[in-house]
């Protein structure tokens, strides 16, 4: 389901001190959100998603799809305003 590169593959743990697992999870979780990515749009279609983790840590991704394989390029802890938004998002949907 997921495909990391190898040049990638740290650098979330790194920058944003985000595992693997982690930003996996955000995927396997109920409570999540995607949307195109509209500002990083280039030869191909990137895609952003708003979720929790298993331990309820609130995270933004952003991802392409390759070859039916989830390719993450980032993920970090959300913002404030993509907090709120999310949070909207959720008392909309329950």
């Amino acid at each position: 389901m997921f495909e990391w590169d190898k040049g990638n593959i740290d650098k979330n743990l790194i920058k944003h001190n985000v595992t693997n697992r982690e930003a996996e999870e955000v995927f396997k979780n109920r409570l999540s959100f995607i949307f195109i990515d509209e500002k990083h749009l280039t030869t191909e279609v990137r895609y952003m998603i708003w979720g929790e983790t298993n331990s309820g840590r609130r995270l933004s991704a952003f991802f392409t799809i390759r070859n039916d394989k989830i390719r993450i390029i980032s993920a970090r802890d959300m913002h404030k305003k993509e907090r709120r938004s999310y949070e909207e998002k959720i008392q909309k949907n329950t």
